[in-house]
């Protein structure tokens, strides 16, 4: 088994190396690409299983794989990190653990809830904790995320990583609606260090959106909070910028 691995088209905007866990996500986020990407009904996908022996495969390549470079390693792009079964199994820890003592940073990236701050501890400057962001309201991430925790309890997993220095970031992906987004930047902007940007793709519905006004605005409001950000390829494209 190969556990680390190198992301190829638009992940790999994300980070350089990836590990996958866990099989399938429990979040039933509506827009979600891993289900078609990973051949998999939606039903199956929403029932994650632990990939037996991740945690030795990874031991593995990170011990014996000298063609890897030591970059930061994102947990994860084909579900998320902290489903509640990782309560049970431990793998999201595990797997930081290995990658810490062989000298990878990591980059955590989440739609959960207090689970995700129980490995802080274990996180530092060299690392980076994120959460996705695509609406603040309640009502839409039922509709949209509908297993995945609320809003609110993500932020405080932003404040609380901030408070302990750890580096924060937002993944604005994808833009469901440019009002939300520039509202989910406006109200986070405090504790949050990097905002990662890009479009909703696959469906019709992202054609009623004026990307190239959205690019305009949301860059000009970065700018004028003076964070960093990154725009996605598909956003500049389609943004022209």
């Amino acid at each position: 088994m190969k556990a680390l691995y190198e992301p190829t088209g638009r992940a790999k905007e994300y980070a350089d190396l990836a590990v996958n866990t866990y099989r399938g996500c429990s979040h039933g986020c509506t827009y979600c690409y891993a289900p078609a990407a990973t051949h998999r009904t939606r039903e199956q996908f929403a029932k994650p299983e632990p990939r037996i022996g991740i945690l030795e495969a990874l031991e593995q390549d990170c011990a014996g794989r000298k063609d890897i470079k030591r970059a930061p390693v994102l947990l994860s792009f084909s579900h998320d990190p902290y489903m509640p079964i990782e309560a049970e199994h431990k793998l999201t820890r595990g797997a930081i653990e290995i990658l810490h003592r062989h000298g990878f940073p990591v980059i955590i990236l989440t739609k959960a809830g207090a689970l995700a701050q129980r490995d802080f501890d274990l996180l530092g400057p060299q690392d980076k904790f994120g959460v996705t962001l695509t609406t603040l309201s309640m009502r839409d991430a039922a509709i949209w995320e509908p297993q995945a925790a609320l809003p609110l309890a993500r932020v405080a997993n932003l404040v609380q990583a901030y408070l302990r220095r750890i580096p924060t970031w937002v993944s604005c992906e994808p833009v469901l609606d440019p009002f939300w987004t520039s509202e989910v930047i406006k109200a986070t902007s405090h504790y949050v260090d990097e905002y990662k940007i890009g479009t909703w793709n696959h469906d019709v519905r992202a054609k009623e959106i004026d990307w190239p006004k959205f690019a305009r605005d949301v860059v000009k409001l970065l700018d004028s909070l003076g964070k960093r950000y990154y725009l996605k390829a598909d956003l500049r494209e389609k943004g022209k910028l």
